[in-house]
């Protein structure tokens, strides 16, 4: 009997899991996808349009930046807050979320300029950036480029902190291929999406449902591409011997438990240590490394990040 009711509790649990992925709905396009509140579009030049939200009003504006496969969402627990005290306005990347899906070089100055012709179309004559991993390098570059526009950086687990010799540059540009974004299974979006967090939080589930949405979506292919040339467009442009040309105040976050940063194939170590030399080139800058969060520090530790983002602009 007690076989019985154990062999009915596994085959719950099992059609349990298999009915989580009947839920993904279909998409004829990635601008379907739902977000909290919705976008406006600016038109750019080359052919960008691009997708942002733009929240909450204030002295002070933060532009955040989202990282590698993400999208505006990811800001959500932080924008939700920040924004009764600051102007918050987020971006979709040129081939990600709801922005244009056209074929880029993907090179990080490629995003940098965007985002600077965008703070220009909006008027801006300062912002605060705040930059998620990938984002975190876009955003450092938008630094070095335009100094003057750059108020202060947020950097979350930035890119960019990490040396890579050639070898192993080459080494992310033949791993990380269209074809294999393309073609990632439900439980490896589960798996992959899950590493980011040291406990991966519930009610970050949308994000696997997303982006399992999004294989049916007419611009796939081209987001597919833009992952796969973002990777490459990092190791190509590294920002880790220019860090001592950042003027700005920086606030810089890192999770202790950041299964990404090192790179745990290439560059086994503790995140630390990388967390500190990057701190200690950026002269005006602070460090906060967060117990028991991983890689996604402003969703998984989001009262965190509000706090002390809240404490440092002021």
């Amino acid at each position: 009997m007690k076989i019985k009711i154990v062999l009915i509790t596994v085959m719950s649990v099992l059609l349990s899991a298999c009915s989580s992925y009947t839920k993904i709905p279909k998409l004829n396009s990635m601008s379907e996808l739902k977000y909290r509140v919705d976008v406006k579009y600016a038109k750019l030049s080359n052919n960008v349009t691009l997708a942002y939200s733009d929240e909450g009003q204030g002295k002070e504006t933060i532009i955040f930046v989202h990282g590698l496969g993400s999208y505006i969402p990811a800001w959500d627990k932080n924008i939700a807050e920040l924004s009764k005290n600051y102007r918050c306005i987020a971006v979709d990347l040129p081939g990600y979320g709801k922005s244009s899906k056209n074929p880029h070089s993907g090179l990080m100055s490629f995003y940098a300029d965007v985002i600077i012709e965008f703070i220009n179309e909006m008027g801006f004559k300062q912002v605060n950036i705040a930059g998620h991993s990938m984002g975190g390098q876009i955003s450092m570059l938008i630094a070095l480029h335009k100094p003057e526009i750059v108020k202060s950086l947020i950097l979350v687990d930035p890119a960019g902190f990490e040396a890579f010799h050639p070898g192993q540059r080459q080494w992310f540009k033949d791993v990380m291929s269209m074809n294999l974004v393309k073609l990632t299974p439900l439980e490896a979006i589960e798996t992959n999406l899950a590493t980011n967090f040291y406990n991966m939080p519930k009610d970050a589930q949308f994000m696997i449902t997303d982006r399992a949405a999004m294989r049916t979506a007419s611009d796939f292919d081209n987001y597919c591409y833009t992952v796969s040339v973002s990777v490459a467009g990092m190791v190509n442009e590294p920002v880790i011997d220019k860090l001592e040309q950042i003027s700005q105040p920086t606030l810089i976050f890192f999770g202790e438990n950041d299964n990404l940063i090192p790179n745990r194939y290439l560059n086994p170590g503790r995140t630390v240590d990388i967390a500190k030399f990057g701190a200690s080139k950026i002269k005006n800058s602070k460090l906060v490394m967060v117990p028991k969060c991983g890689h996604f520090m402003m969703f998984e530790k989001y009262e965190t990040f509000n706090r002390e983002v809240s404490e440092f602009l002021k």
